[in-house]
């Protein structure tokens, strides 16, 4: 199985640790991973903002990057919904990438999507003995419909205490580039959705998106909060080191 990592901009150059994590965890299953150096932006800002044309060029490189993967794997539900809802728009009158874009979203998943569905696994003897809450992106959940995948990965922690963020499938205000174009709103959305998290008195709040967890722990750190911001990657590979020292 020859799995490619497309590791996303945020990820890249904020969060190397999600993509670190990621690939360990990978191995850990008996997963030899590749990471393609020709790999670039999904181009979801360029086309949310309305350049199709740069959105489209940029779009082809992962086209070429990921051309003979098996898999590929990304730790975000936001650029592989770009991939799997996007590209057909942006190609569509281009007959011979169209293919190209139809194999490439037969083969791409969001991490928890592939540990679940693809390999099988969801009990990574993991052990994380902290009161942890969950935040689902907007974009993993509603543009590829992961619902259960992260829930079913966090359940079979030992020692975790999950507890229900109430008003979960609210936005928590980021939107790539909403954030910019209507900051006000963006401040009071993220402020809901953090005043929802203090309640319930967790220790942690992990997400699937590092574009929302960045967002949301931008506002924790206003507060002057302890609560830790994990991506399911960076908690998982917590755990299981947790379970073997």
């Amino acid at each position: 199985m020859k799995v490619a990592i497309f590791i996303t901009c945020l990820v890249d150059q904020f969060f190397p640790n999600v993509g670190i994590s990621m690939v360990r965890l990978l191995h850990r299953q008996g997963i030899h991973v590749d990471f393609p150096t020709n790999q670039t932006c999904c181009g979801q800002p360029a086309f949310n903002s309305g350049y199709t044309e740069e959105a489209r060029r940029v779009a082809r490189t992962l086209l070429d990057a990921f051309e003979d993967a098996d898999y590929v794997v990304s730790p975000s539900g936001s650029c592989v919904g770009m991939i799997h809802q996007y590209y057909p728009y942006l190609f569509q009158d281009d007959p011979e990438n169209l293919k190209r874009v139809e194999n490439l979203i037969d083969k791409t998943y969001e991490f928890s999507q592939f540990l679940v569905n693809v390999l099988k696994v969801s009990d990574l003897d993991a052990t994380f003995p902290h009161r942890v809450t969950y935040h689902p992106s907007c974009h993993g959940s509603r543009l590829l419909g992961i619902k259960q995948e992260p829930l079913q990965l966090l359940k079979q922690i030992k020692g975790i205490h999950l507890i229900p963020l109430p008003g979960q499938e609210d936005c928590c205000g980021f939107g790539g580039t909403f954030s910019v174009k209507m900051s006000g709103l963006s401040s009071a959305m993220v402020k809901s959705k953090c005043d929802h998290i203090l309640e319930t008195h967790a220790e942690v709040l992990v997400g699937t998106d590092m574009g929302c967890l960045m967002n949301i722990e931008g506002n924790l750190r206003q507060r002057e909060t302890s609560i830790r911001v994990l991506h399911l990657a960076e908690l998982l590979f917590e755990g299981v080191n947790a379970h073997v020292t």
